[in-house]
Formats: structure tokens, C-alpha cells, sequence
């Protein structure tokens, strides 16, 4: 496999359902996760952040054999797709476990 990406860890393409609630609320919400890497990941949500919020987030496999991935996340970028839909690039902070 190429791979010229200059990054310290190599993207992993997902397509699975994220869940994140900010730190300080106790209300997860559904997402759509787009992109894992060792050190951060991407996913389009119909609620904005806000740079530099701090987000919990949990991905559960469906396998069920997998345990489910939590970390605590720093938002580094946010991208409007279309009407009502965002792309939320974070930072992995501490991964919970």
C-alpha cells in the first residue's frame, strides 16, 4: 500500500454512527463518523461546535465483540457541508478505558 500522507498515524475511512455529548452535559447525540486515526477523528453532525470545545465520544462497534472506543476530544475544525449538516474535525485528547 502508497501511502503519502505526511502524518504520524494512518487515516482509517468509517462509516459508523458516533455518539458525543459535550463535556459538561449528560445528553449524548447521534453522528456520523467519517474518520478515525490514532490521533484524532472526523464526523458529520446536524448540531455545529464550536472550535476549541471539549466533546466525549463513544464508537461502538457492531460487532459486538469489539469494545466500544470512548475518548475525550478537542475540536480543531468545523466545515459547513450543506444546510443543517457539519463536518467536526478533532484532536483525540485521552482515550478512556
Amino acid at each position: 500500500m502508497k501511502y503519502d500522507e505526511k502524518r504520524a498515524f494512518m487515516r482509517i475511512n468509517l462509516e459508523s454512527e458516533i455518539h458525543y455529548r459535550l463535556v459538561e452535559s449528560d445528553e449524548f447525540r447521534a453522528a456520523q463518523c467519517t474518520s478515525l486515526s490514532g490521533s484524532g477523528v472526523s464526523f458529520i453532525t446536524p448540531i455545529i461546535c464550536d472550535e476549541g470545545e471539549a466533546l466525549e465520544i463513544k464508537i461502538t462497534p457492531q460487532n459486538g465483540i469489539t469494545p466500544s472506543f470512548v475518548a475525550f476530544v478537542e475540536v480543531v475544525r468545523v466545515l459547513p457541508i450543506t444546510e443543517g449538516k457539519y463536518e467536526i474535525a478533532a484532536t483525540i485528547k485521552t482515550i478512556k478505558g
